[in-house]
């Protein structure tokens, strides 16, 4: 497997051991690791979102990691063109990019491209909005089809989000949402990507949840949520969707006790996997699923940089 040419990337659910298995590959090939993961990049907070620890860091040299402020906001367009940096300059050093995370629009827009679409009025996506939460996601959705057929086999009919989105796109263009996909292109060859999903199974991803939560707890995440408050963001900002921080401001507020706060962390990121999960079934079936207990054996196919 001659690797010179190829970018990696690895994706999963949270909580799956991506960025351990990153490293460990990074060591074998001599690779860098790049973060894919849109909450990893804010600065302020490292134990909530789970940054790869510091000796990691010391070992293997990491992009991208805790660089932004909670008070920016930082678009999957920022990201594409700082990790294009990146990895240009990881393969001038002669080493691999390795990407590694779990937002999944990051890694489309790195293998698809982003598409160019005009900024949208707020005022007519707010309109859209409104109508959609006047009459409900199965009307919406009809009225959806109605104005542009091509999204019946790309939409699922109870996807309210996407939904809203094509609606918005040709209604302001007048063009569907997949002709300003078809007309999109990576900067990257196809053929350089080699894209890994690690796959685990629910149970076992519930349990490593729970041991996460009562580790992020025992090192410091309520100490990091107080630091966060007292920066007092703006609430639309992407910063504030970082799980725990609405359940930790719950318990200071002595709204829950200790066991709620697990709880009820450890609920909310189960929920974060599962989406993660679905994302995968419906935007990674060309990627290797490789099973977790089977990493080990997997690494192996990858030559040893001398």
């Amino acid at each position: 497997m001659d690797l010179k040419s190829k970018i990696i990337l690895i994706s999963g659910p949270t909580a799956s051991g991506k960025s351990k298995f990153a490293i460990q590959l990074a060591k074998k090939i001599k690779g860098e690791v790049i973060n894919a993961d849109s909450m990893q990049v804010f600065k302020e907070l490292k134990i909530l979102t789970a940054r790869p620890q510091q000796n990691d860091l010391k070992n293997i040299k990491h992009h991208l990691y805790g660089f932004k402020s909670v008070k920016n906001n930082y678009s999957t367009g920022s990201w594409l063109k700082d990790a294009k940096l990146k990895i240009i300059n990881i393969k001038k050093k002669n080493k691999i990019p390795i990407l590694v995370g779990g937002t999944g629009l990051y890694f489309k827009a790195l293998i698809d491209g982003i598409v160019k679409i005009p900024d949208i009025p707020l005022t007519i996506r707010n309109r859209i909005r409104k109508k959609k939460s006047k009459i409900g996601q199965i009307k919406f959705y009809s009225e959806l089809i109605k104005l542009d057929p091509l999204c019946k086999k790309k939409i699922n009919k109870n996807d309210s989000q996407r939904s809203i989105r094509a609606y918005e796109v040709k209604k302001y263009t007048n063009k569907s949402l997949f002709d300003w996909y078809s007309e999109t292109y990576s900067d990257f060859n196809q053929d350089s990507f080699i894209k890994i999903h690690i796959d685990y199974p629910r149970e076992k991803l519930i349990e490593r949840i729970s041991i996460r939560t009562n580790e992020m707890l025992r090192d410091g995440a309520i100490k990091e949520a107080k630091s966060f408050y007292k920066l007092r963001v703006k609430k639309d900002l992407s910063s504030n969707k970082v799980i725990g921080l609405s359940e930790i401001k719950e318990y200071l507020e002595k709204k829950i006790d200790l066991n709620e706060l697990k709880e009820k962390i450890s609920i909310k990121t189960r929920q974060y996997a599962k989406r993660q999960s679905t994302w995968a079934r419906g935007q990674m079936s060309d990627w290797q699923k490789i099973k977790f207990n089977t990493l080990k054996s997997y690494l192996k196919k990858f030559p040893k940089s001398e």
